[in-house]
This record gives structure tokens, sequence and C-alpha cells, in this order.
């Protein structure tokens, strides 16, 4: 049996019920990116998107009057936070009790004296800051320095900037793996990312070679998966979240049309050599580049894109599979600020032959995991309730 889920990074449906402690209230991701810019959704209309309670339809964003061949619902996250590793560590069955750090007025004198030494170059910015901005405001500084920037946001990141042609690679994800050695205990952060940029002033991020160093998680759905035998596949920046723990393979990806073609010829070369397991994709783009940019056009865009392609993605899908479209937190580009928002989580389900079927609001985002090790046969008695028999 090959299981497929695919994470629509940031595309929120609601605020969630605690959305006021985190200043959310009112925020909605899929909204008011449509209302902002209007696009066509019919295929994941056609699996119950437009059934989601609060997702608003309309002709000519989600038709109110498709035929529904799928299960629909939405998810609440009880972990405290709105970043990616909350979110996509509690799909896999981790429900944190306290959230993880984040440093608002910057890193510490025993963070950042610690970097230094082990960089030699000292660092630039040390603040929160948007990924462009902070390349356009530090970019020409490091470029004659060599220094790296340092800048964290409301998530709980050290994020690590450097031009291509100052700082190579290699040297970049050194100093992260570095970072990502100080960064524990009382100043752990769930990830250190590697941030390089390229080109002249104002510059332009090279997103293709981002990494993600993460904590290591407490053992996952992903770990019982793997001790079962069965294939865990991370493509783009899955395996990263999970700091490469549980999987047996991994595939990175540069952006949403590449990671769509590689989940692809992955489901297809699953089916004719028969695998059985899980697919794990994030598709990033809906979230680094037009949430946080807050770009509600280029959103919409991209949600368009993905649409267009599910048809194809829903045929691959074996007679004996499934396939899991989700989403880990929210990032209204209407929103103010850059931030993620705290929102329910999409819940789409498709299996060839099925008719509609409401999911309804699950507890929780382990959920999903729950569901996986359920439908894959792996022992699981973690977080979460399966609604594979709902599906099967």
């Amino acid at each position: 049996m090959l299981l497929t889920i695919i994470v629509l990074d940031s595309v929120g449906v609601g605020d969630l019920p605690d959305a006021a402690s985190f200043g959310d209230v009112g925020a909605h991701t899929l909204n008011h990116t449509l209302a902002a810019a209007p696009v066509h959704l019919p295929h994941l209309a056609g699996l119950g998107l437009g059934r989601i309670p609060t997702v608003q339809t309309g002709p000519q964003t989600i038709p109110a009057d498709a035929t529904v061949q799928g299960a629909f619902g939405r998810m609440r996250e009880v972990s405290p936070g709105k970043d990616t590793s909350t979110g996509h560590w509690e799909f896999m069955g981790v429900q944190l009790e306290h959230a993880f750090q984040i440093f608002p007025e910057g890193f510490p004198p025993a963070v950042m004296d610690a970097f230094d030494a082990a960089t030699g170059r000292g660092h630039l910015c040390n603040k929160p800051y948007s990924g462009t901005d902070v390349i356009r405001d530090y970019g020409e500084e490091h470029r004659r320095t060599g220094t790296p920037i340092v800048y964290t946001s409301g998530d709980s990141v050290f994020q690590i900037a450097a031009h291509e042609d100052v700082v190579p690679l290699e040297t970049l994800y050194e100093w992260c793996l570095a970072a990502r050695e100080i960064l524990q205990g009382p100043y752990a952060v769930a990830r250190v990312i590697a941030r390089p940029f390229r080109g002249e002033h104002p510059f332009e991020r090279a997103g293709e070679h981002r990494r993600d160093f993460s904590l290591l998680p407490p053992p996952t759905v992903l770990d019982s998966l793997k001790a079962a035998g069965q294939a865990v596949i991370g493509i783009g920046k899955i395996p990263d979240i999970y700091a490469h723990q549980g999987f047996t393979e991994e595939i990175h990806t540069d952006d949403n049309p590449d990671g769509i073609r590689k989940t692809l010829a992955r489901m297809t070369q699953a089916a004719q050599d028969g695998t059985s397991g899980l697919i794990y994709t994030n598709l990033v783009d809906f979230d680094a580049k037009y949430g946080h940019r807050r770009d509600p056009a280029g959103y919409s865009a991209c949600l368009a894109d993905f649409d267009a392609a599910l048809p194809e993605i829903l045929a691959t899908v074996p007679t004996d599979g499934a396939l899991i479209i989700i989403s880990d937190h929210g990032n209204d580009p209407t929103w103010r600020g850059t931030d993620h928002t705290r929102e329910y989580g999409m819940l789409l389900t498709y299996r060839p032959g099925m008719g509609a079927v409401n999911l309804g609001e699950r507890a929780t985002f382990a959920d999903v995991g729950a569901t996986a090790a359920h439908a894959l046969g792996a022992g699981w008695d973690g977080p979460g309730e399966s609604f594979w028999n709902l599906i099967a």
C-alpha cells in the first residue's frame, strides 16, 4: 500500500480558538488570499475544499456546487506554536508541551560569542528581520567584509545569510552545524537555517540551496513505519524538519514545480516496483515566497498551479493507495507583519472510487500520523486518532 502526504505549507483555513494568544484573531490564509486575488480551484473543490467550515466558496474561486470525491475536514493544532517544526512534528505524533524558544530581541552574547568563535568572522544584524529585507539592508556590508548575517523571526529559528560568491555553500553549512551545536539546552531553537543569496543589490535568495538543521525530535510515526519495514520517502524540506530521522530515502527539491514533478515520479516508480510505504512531500513556496512576503497575488497563482497539477497527482494514486493533502499553519498574505498565523490545518484525502466523506474537525494534527501508521500496519501508541476506517 502506498500513502502519499503532501503539505501545502502555510495554507491555513481559519484562526484557531486560541488565536488571540498569538495576535491572530481573524486571520484566514485561504479566504483572504482568494478574496484579494481570485483564482479558480476546481480540482481542490472536487476533493471537498469548499465544504471545510469557514472556507468561502464562489464561482471564480471554489465552486460551491462541485461534485466531491474525497474526504474533507480541518485539524486543530494542540502544540503551542505556529511554525513549521511544531506543525510537522505534531503531524507525526509529537505534541509539544512547551513552545520552542524564540528570541525577539536577538540572540544573547553567550550564543553569539560562541558563534563568532566558531566562524572567526563576527556577525551582522542579530535581530528579527524579513529574509528579503535583511539581505537588502546588510548584503553590501557582508560582501565587503565576509561577515555572516544572522537574524531570526517570530519563529524559533537562527538564520544565517551569506552571498554565494563570498562564502562557499559548504562553509555556510558548516557554520550552520556549528550553530546547531551551540543552540541546545536553554538556547535551543527548532531550526538553524542556511540562507544563501546571490546577485547584486537588493540581491536574490538562492532558495534551492537553503538547508534546515533541526533539533532531533522524539520518536515519531516515521520511525515506527521504518521499523515496520515500510519505505519512508521524504521529499523537499521534510527530512530536514525531522533531522533526517526515520527516512529510507530523501529527495531534494528546488521549488513547488520541482517538488510536484519528483513526487509524481516517485509515486509512479513505487507503483511499478510494488513499493509499500509513505511518500511525504512539503511544497514550501506558498510560505517562503508569498506568505512571508505578503504577496496575495503570488500566493493565489501558486494555489492555481497546484490545482492544475492535481488531476495528474490523483490519477497516479494506486487503486489500493491514498493521498492526503494537509497544511501545517497559516501565513495570511494580507495580515500585518511577516510572520505565520495561528490557524486550522487543511485536511483533504483521496482514494480511487471514493465518494464524499466529512472527516469533521480533528482534535489534533497527530491524526495524520496515526492514520499513516494504521494504513501501513505500523505499531503506534502515541497521540492521534486514525481516520483510515472512514475512508477505507
